[in-house]
């Protein structure tokens, strides 16, 4: 991927793919999600921000984990946090 305003979304060699459908944190605590984001640097699927918790993008706060891509089957993007940019692959 050549993307000339982020070097996080060039550096996205092969897009990492959800190992389940489910947020992994709402799993824990009996909660709800609307869609699914995967971490492109760790792999762990959470939940986007229309979902109560939030916790893709508190996971990419907390970790310092840039980028992450849509879990959603069908969809084919990623997003960069820390340059909020956004890509379709």
């Amino acid at each position: 991927m050549t993307n000339r305003v982020c070097a996080h979304l060039d550096a996205i060699a092969s897009v990492k793919q959800p190992h389940r459908r489910e947020c992994e944190e709402c799993a824990k605590i009996g909660a709800t999600w609307v869609h699914l984001r995967t971490c492109q640097t760790c792999g762990v699927t959470l939940c986007c921000d229309s979902s109560p918790n939030r916790h893709a993008t508190k996971h990419a706060h907390t970790s310092g984990h840039p980028v992450i891509a849509s879990a959603q089957p069908g969809e084919r993007w990623l997003y960069c946090y820390p340059d909020d940019t956004f890509c379709e692959y």
